[in-house]
């Protein structure tokens, strides 16, 4: 019997990640050729990959330049608007359905976590991991869709508040919060405790972002 080969990241998802992951940042300019040589793909499929991140809004023309988009302040507020209110209903959701095996592998994310304090990029990841498997947990797999493209989104944020001193630590506990409520069936407080968690994070980046154009002025 043959052996079967790992399927290959599509062009699409090569550079949704290189976005996701700092590679490329809001402003950066996209050219087909470049991104052919870096992935080791054709012109075609990168081609068409520009077009579908461009359909969703994650990549904007500047003439007839493809850039990496950014957020300005009401997107980001609209944003942070849905995000908090689908992440709630997953929290809730979760509490409903989650398995026992489920809720143990998010406390072992959050004592894994403990050890990246410090490390905001690291961090980051790992906090889209933790929500990730919130987001399984619902069981609803049209919710799951639905905040994958919101957390596409969010990777058009050039920085992250978990690097904002004392986020970090705020963060796990609110984590911590959201899982007990969870593993205790309590819909309205997991709810509650995830919808707050991300208004905390949503605050602690308006700060950010205000004490930063403070000191450039």
């Amino acid at each position: 019997m043959a052996e079967t080969k790992p399927q290959m990241k599509d062009a699409y998802e090569m550079i949704l990640e290189a976005i996701d992951v700092g590679v490329y940042r809001p402003g950066d300019r996209l050219v087909e050729s470049e991104l052919a040589v870096r992935f080791g793909v054709s012109r075609t499929p990168i081609r068409e990959a520009l077009q579908r991140l461009e359909t969703q809004s994650l990549l904007t023309r500047d003439g007839r330049s493809l850039i990496v988009a950014s957020l300005d302040h009401n997107q980001l507020a609209e944003l942070y608007a849905v995000r908090a209110e689908l992440e709630g209903l997953a929290a809730r959701l979760a509490a409903r359905h989650a398995a026992p095996e489920e809720i143990r592998v998010l406390n072992d994310l959050i004592e894994e976590d403990r050890a990246l304090l410090g490390d905001p990029a690291a961090l980051s990841r790992a906090n889209r991991r933790f929500h990730k498997q919130i987001h399984l947990a619902s069981h609803n797999r049209f919710l799951v869709q639905q905040l994958d493209l919101v957390h596409r989104s969010m990777a058009l944020l050039a920085t992250t508040s978990l690097a904002v001193e004392g986020r970090d630590e705020d963060a796990l506990a609110e984590h911590e919060r959201i899982v007990t409520a969870i593993a205790a069936g309590d819909g309205d407080a997991a709810h509650a405790a995830l919808k707050e968690h991300i208004s905390k994070a949503f605050e602690t980046r308006l700060k950010h972002d205000a004490a930063a154009v403070e000191a450039s002025a």
